[in-house]
């Protein structure tokens, strides 16, 4: 197998698995569009989320609530168009598997078959449990979401830090085994302490992915956005900016615009031509 090869081997479920046995840290980003899924594949990304937070980033609403299954189907599709190597996660958005068992795994069939990702994921634990369950026996992999759940953040009193007490911080344990005993196959901790995060990374034997959850998860994962300074309304305390992208669009387009009004663009090299003889005898025929 050529090392090209290699690089564009499809990364499974038990290549994450894997890599939590050895140590290795696990990659993942988001990613909500053709272009996007391309560029973060390419970078050599292990797993990309098609995350409900498109509805703050991509969509332009408050919150990740009033994101849609068709919204959730259409940037699904658009990144496994792109993806050759990385897992791609696709969100079950709000109120898409909260009212029954049935609705839950028609959905998350829908995102699965029509939208090709490689597996689902949705909010909650305990409580949840059942729903994964259910959606695990159908053949669909679930990847669990605990700590703030932040479709359900008003619930939590807001986007605040979850298990700082020891009976929050038990309850969130007690989740996490629960999700892995119904067949959740890996798990993202938010905004929970890290001691926790550590402690639960060390108890289930499925990776653990933290946002906000310290180092000692198997893996980490951010909303590209904000890592690239696209996302300009707040910055989680949690998020390491590694460039000004926003900053950088608004100069090009304002450099573009001055080009425009100053007729430095477009120049020569940018347009195309006609023989001097074939203009010649337009005037004529123009009577020019």
């Amino acid at each position: 197998m050529s090392e090209k090869s290699k690089e564009l081997k499809k990364v499974m479920i038990s290549d994450l698995w894997s890599m939590k046995e050895k140590g290795e840290k696990i990659t993942m980003i988001t990613a909500y569009s053709y272009p996007q899924g391309l560029i973060v594949d390419e970078a050599g990304i292990d797993v990309i989320l098609v995350g409900d937070s498109l509805g703050m980033v991509e969509l332009g609403y408050r919150d990740t609530v009033p994101v849609t299954m068709e919204e959730m189907l259409s940037h699904t599709r658009a990144v496994t168009r792109a993806v050759k190597r990385a897992h791609v996660v696709s969100d079950l958005p709000f109120m898409s598997y909260n009212i029954s068992i049935e609705q839950a795994v028609t959905n998350a069939g829908v995102l699965y078959k029509d939208g090709a990702a490689d597996s689902i994921k949705l909010e909650g634990g305990q409580d949840m449990a059942e729903a994964v369950a259910a959606i695990h026996r159908a053949g669909i992999p679930v990847f669990g979401h605990i700590g703030l759940t932040p479709q359900t953040a008003a619930l939590l009193g807001g986007f605040k830090v979850q298990g700082k007490s020891i009976d929050q911080a038990r309850k969130v344990y007690d989740d996490a085994i629960a999700l892995e005993e119904a067949g959740a196959f890996a798990l993202i901790l938010e905004a929970i302490p890290k001691e926790l995060a550590a402690l639960i990374t060390e108890k289930v034997r499925i990776p653990t992915v933290g946002i906000g959850a310290g180092v000692g998860c198997d893996g980490q994962v951010l909303v590209l956005h904000d890592m690239v300074g696209l996302f300009k309304r707040f910055t989680p305390k949690f998020v390491k900016v590694y460039a000004d992208v926003y900053t950088t669009q608004v100069n090009s387009v304002e450099e573009y615009i001055k080009d425009v009004r100053s007729s430095d663009f477009p120049g020569d090299e940018h347009s195309f031509g006609m023989s001097a003889d074939t203009v010649e005898k337009l005037r004529e025929q123009l009577g020019s």
